[in-house]
């Protein structure tokens, strides 16, 4: 019968679908996708999906227990086409998509907004820190705490329409679908060649300077480069700053 056909597509598909989710909920993969703290959910997601399409595999064995012979014969003569469904959950395991990257970038606003308050940083010396972050502390506490002190951020890079380079982090509040820019514009001691999407660690400090985003005209804080060093992209592509 064609209604049972269909039900092992159905169950083809939820279980391509359910190993997906679970297969990038197990890996890093999921962090292209979501924010890492919901992770649990898309173990449970996939759980859920791989369950439901062993039911439906039992309730079709039993279907054809109990029609005999006749009905698993004519099953055999229905078309096979409903099997492509599986197709694009199948491409979703086989290609997975790159993190959002200096096109998005370059074409949505910075999301930079004042946080509640800051972290206590040490009094002194070098500091590793968020490109969020950095751009908070820049235009929102006029750089108290950052000044003097050798700073380091890593980011990817992104060019406007002007030329002028920015690192770039991007941020989610749920998944990749509202991912949003933070963007720090460049100046000191640059590469030569500025790749988009090229992830740099820089050194260097805090400057006062500061500019408008040219998409949404957003705060975007300036940061003087002394020294550049290309380094892989991270675990996680996304960074989140709530300050």
């Amino acid at each position: 019968m064609r209604t049972r056909l269909d039900r092992q597509a159905q169950a083809a598909v939820l279980f391509l679908l359910g190993a997906t989710v679970l297969h990038a909920g197990l890996t890093d993969l999921h962090l292209r996708y979501v924010k890492a703290g919901l992770r649990p959910l898309l173990l449970l997601a996939g759980a859920v999906l791989i369950a439901t399409a062993g039911a439906t595999v039992w309730y079709e064995w039993r279907a054809r227990a109990g029609g005999g012979r006749a009905g698993a014969a004519s099953g055999h003569r229905e078309p096979r086409i409903s099997w492509l469904l599986a197709l694009p959950v199948l491409a979703l395991i086989l290609v997975a998509p790159p993190a959002l990257g200096s096109y998005s970038a370059s074409h949505t606003g910075t999301a930079l907004q004042k946080p509640l308050g800051f972290p206590e940083l040490p009094a002194a010396g070098p500091l590793r820190m968020g490109v969020g972050e950095y751009a908070a502390r820049a235009v929102y506490d006029e750089g108290r705490r950052l000044r003097d002190r050798p700073l380091t951020l890593t980011g990817f890079l992104t060019v406007d329409r002007s030329g002028r380079p920015y690192l770039v982090r991007m941020t989610l509040n749920c998944c990749a679908a509202d991912a949003q820019p933070i963007k720090v514009a460049l100046t000191g001691d640059l590469p030569p060649v500025l790749q988009p999407d090229t992830w740099l660690e820089v050194s260097g400090r805090y400057t006062p300077r500061r500019t408008e985003d040219p998409v949404n005209a957003g705060p975007v804080p300036y940061f003087e480069v002394a020294a550049t060093k290309p380094v892989p992209a991270p675990r996680d592509p996304y960074e989140n700053w709530n300050g």
